[in-house]
C-alpha cells in the first residue's frame, strides 16, 4: 500500500501542479490585483481557508519562512475575496488541463468516481489543507472535478508530510536543507523560493551538522539520507490511508489510467529537479 502512495502521488501531483506551471494559470494573481506570483500563490493555495492569518498560513504550509508568507496574508484579503480565487484557480487549471491532455473530459469522467471514494472516505483529522479542500470537489465542470480531487489528494498528503517532519524532529528550513542535500529539491532555488536567508539556513545546516545529518561539506552523511527516507516512509504510511477504499485490483487500474496523462504534464510544464520534489518518470520507475 505504502509504494501505492507514492505512484498515487507521483501520477496525481502533475494534474494538480498545472496551478503552478502552466503560464496562465501561474498568472493567477496579477489578473486579480495580487502583487507577483507569490502574493497569488499563498493567496490562491490558502483561498479553500478562508481569509486565515499568515500565522495560520505559515503553520499548514510548513516550509515557507514566516516573513514571506506574512508579506502576502492577510493583505491578499484586501483585495480579493477567497471564495472567488477558489472558482478561478479550478477554471483556469482545468483549461490547461484541456490544452495538455487530449480527451481529458472522458478520463475525468472514468475517474472521478473512484477519486471520489478516497477522498470521501478519507479522515479530516489533524489535515487542515485537506479538510478545506475536501468541500470543493463536487464541481459541475468534469476537468475542474479532476483537478480539485487531484488537489484534495495531494493536501492530504501535503499534511502527512507536514506531521512526518515534526515526527522526526525537522524544522522548516531544516527539512529543505536536508531535502536539498539529498537532491531532492534544487539547493540553488528552493531556499530563495521559500523565503529563508542565508543566515538562516546556515543556521540549519549547523543544527544538521551537529546531528550527523550532513558533513562539514553539506553534503548528505548515510545517516542523513537515511533520515529523509524515513520520512518519505512515514509520508506514504499515513498518505496510503487514502487508498483504503479502493480494491487492490482497482487501486492498481486507476494508478494505470493516471499514468499516460501525468506523464503529458510533467513532459510538458515540470523542470526536472523541480521545487517540488517530483521525480522524472524514469527515475520514478526505477525507486
Amino acid at each position: 500500500m505504502e509504494s501505492r502512495a507514492r505512484t498515487l502521488w507521483q501520477r496525481t501531483e502533475p494534474l494538480h501542479a498545472v496551478i503552478y506551471f502552466d503560464e496562465k494559470c501561474r498568472g493567477i494573481g496579477r489578473s486579480v490585483g495580487l502583487k507577483g506570483f507569490w502574493m497569488g500563490y499563498f493567496a490562491t493555495r490558502t483561498a479553500p481557508m478562508g481569509p486565515v492569518r499568515p500565522e495560520t498560513a505559515t503553520s499548514v504550509l510548513a516550509v515557507f519562512a514566516p516573513g514571506m508568507v506574512a508579506r502576502a496574508l492577510p493583505a491578499s484579503w484586501k483585495i480579493v475575496e477567497p471564495g472567488a480565487l477558489v472558482d478561478l484557480r479550478a477554471r483556469l487549471a482545468a483549461r490547461a488541463l484541456r490544452g495538455l491532455v487530449p480527451g481529458v473530459d472522458a478520463l475525468a469522467g472514468q475517474l472521478a468516481p473512484y477519486l471520489m471514494a478516497m477522498v470521501e472516505a478519507a479522515s479530516d483529522l489533524a489535515r487542515p489543507l485537506f479538510a478545506a479542500n475536501r468541500p470543493l470537489c463536487d464541481r459541475a465542470d468534469p476537468v475542474e472535478r479532476l483537478w480539485q480531487l487531484t488537489t484534495a489528494l495531494r493536501e492530504f498528503r501535503g499534511d502527512a508530510h507536514a506531521a512526518a517532519l515534526a515526527d522526526h524532529g525537522l524544522d522548516a528550513p531544516e527539512a529543505l536543507v536536508l531535502a536539498a542535500a539529498t537532491g531532492r529539491v534544487p539547493r540553488e532555488g528552493i531556499q530563495l523560493d521559500r523565503g529563508w536567508s542565508d543566515p538562516e539556513w546556515a543556521d540549519a545546516e549547523e543544527r544538521l551538522r551537529s546531528r550527523g545529518l550532513i558533513d562539514a561539506h553539506s553534503a548528505v552523511t548515510a545517516r542523513g539520507r537515511a533520515e529523509r527516507d524515513l520520512v518519505e516512509d512515514t509520508t506514504d504510511r499515513l498518505a496510503g490511508r487514502l487508498l483504503g477504499p479502493l480494491a487492490e485490483s482497482t487501486a492498481d487500474a486507476l494508478l494505470a489510467a493516471l499514468e499516460a496523462p501525468a506523464r503529458r504534464v510533467a513532459d510538458a510544464l515540470l523542470p526536472f529537479p523541480n521545487p517540488i520534489g517530483l521525480p522524472a518518470s524514469d527515475q520514478a520507475a526505477s525507486g
